[in-house]
């Protein structure tokens, strides 16, 4: 059983940054690939980003591409979003997951746990 509980988020202008951290618990969290899914009202949960499991392997979304980094700290139990040049699109509570497959990581239904999210608002 892995625990997820987000932090970070916030209201800020278009053009800024924020910073996203997931706290895990358990032990094995260096045995799951982390990711950042997002949902906006009345849409489908889309995939942001995700990270492997021990060698770190990223992919993002392409909306998200250059823009924003994933990163993890396997000692701290941690993984982070850094969201950069933020955009009113990028509106949407933002929700951390851990799951056992890298490869299908952009499926929401390849995910075994989740946060409760965090509500992140860019404003125009």
């Amino acid at each position: 059983q892995v625990q997820l509980v987000e932090s970070g988020g916030g209201l800020v202008q278009a053009g800024d940054s924020l910073r996203l951290s997931c706290a895990a618990s358990g032990r094995t969290f260096s045995s799951y690939t982390m990711g950042w899914f997002r949902q906006a009202p009345g849409k489908e949960r889309e995939f942001v980003a995700a990270i492997s499991r021990s060698i770190g392997n990223t992919r993002y979304a392409d909306s998200v591409k250059g823009r924003f980094t994933i990163s993890r700290d396997n000692a701290k139990n941690t993984v982070s979003l850094q969201m950069n040049n933020l955009k009113p699109e990028d509106t949407a509570t933002y929700s951390c997951a851990a799951g056992p497959s890298f490869i299908s990581s952009t499926y929401p239904r390849s995910w075994d746990y989740w946060g409760q999210g965090t509500q992140v608002t860019v404003s125009s």
